[in-house]
């Protein structure tokens, strides 16, 4: 397993080196000047040509593509993001003030999509095309088909007009209002998880009945064995196996859908962050922003293809 490992991780090393390449000429390619924001010119204002060159060679922006590419790839292997371009502040100090807050968003909306998703997935096996089984699948396909800032528009918009009632809006940290802190970030992991509960409790249902046809499960239930025993102990486990993969790269795609909610709950985690850099076209701190969700997004693969071998022993990683 060792080796395993060791090639999974030297792999990471190549894709993130042609991901930050994509990265770098997709900002370049971006209409917008930066320099011309920082100077207000956007605004209407008139702007002198010596002025804007000044402020071009203070931000290293006049120096050739290829040598501003290889002073950021060099800074990476160093840990060092890039400095924002506008307020002056370290990318990476930023990234880990504001990275715990992101992914204590996606946690919980993950938690919240297993705790509902699998117990959706397993009553609508057990009770194939039963009321219940027909109901759990019409919001399951519902939650698929809606958005998630959607999701987030509709329950502020509903609850100003409805109920006279906003959700609690900004942030308060952990350790300092741990009550503030859940209540706040409850409803965009709430409406976060909406659409990964669902696709978990649809390859749950799909898996479940593929097991419960097994031989073994009839072997289970011909030895007088309890219901709950034979779903829980023998079917479930067998069947969690495609569910693992699809939560766990569903995690990694909840970092990345928490962009939008957290710009409109107003949370100042990464993708707020990131939205509002983009805005401004402030390179440094999107390119620093995608390489940690990249990098993120191969380590949790990566858990995941570890997580086989717990699941099912006789998967081997020589």
């Amino acid at each position: 397993m060792h080796k395993y490992v060791i090639r999974r991780l030297l792999l990471i090393i190549p894709t993130i080196f042609l991901l930050t390449i994509l990265v770098f000429l997709v900002m370049r390619v971006l209409p917008g000047d930066v320099a011309l924001m920082i100077m207000g010119g956007e605004g209407g204002v008139r702007i002198s040509a010596y002025s804007m060159d000044s402020l071009r060679e203070t931000l290293g922006l006049n120096r050739p593509l290829h040598m501003q590419y290889l002073t950021w790839l060099l800074d990476i292997t160093k840990g060092n993001l890039g400095t924002s371009l506008l307020s002056g502040r370290s990318v990476t100090s930023e990234v880990i003030t504001r990275f715990p807050i992101t992914f204590q968003i996606a946690l919980m909306a993950q938690f919240l999509g297993l705790v509902l998703g699998i117990p959706m997935g397993i009553l609508s096996a057990v009770y194939r095309n039963s009321l219940l089984d027909y109901t759990l699948r019409f919001w399951s396909i519902f939650f698929l088909a809606a958005p998630t800032f959607w999701l987030g528009l509709l329950v502020i918009l509903a609850g100003a007009f409805w109920f006279n009632w906003l959700p609690p809006m900004g942030y308060h940290a952990l350790w300092q209002d741990p009550a503030g802190n859940l209540l706040q970030l409850m409803w965009p992991a709430l409406i976060l998880a909406s659409h990964g509960l669902a696709t978990i409790a649809r390859m749950t249902r799909s898996t479940m009945l593929e097991v419960l046809r097994e031989d073994y499960i009839r072997t289970a239930r011909a030895k007088g064995l309890r219901e709950q025993v034979v779903i829980i102990r023998h079917a479930l486990k067998n069947a969690l196996i495609p569910v693992v993969t699809l939560a766990g790269l569903s995690f990694a795609t909840l970092m990345g859908g928490t962009v939008i909610l957290e710009y409109i709950f107003g949370i100042p985690g990464m993708g707020s962050y990131i939205i509002n850099a983009i805005q401004v076209h402030d390179y440094p701190i999107v390119q620093g922003g995608i390489v940690v969700f990249a990098l993120l997004f191969m380590l949790t693969n990566l858990a995941i293809d570890l997580a086989y071998g717990w699941l099912d022993p006789r998967i081997s990683y020589s």
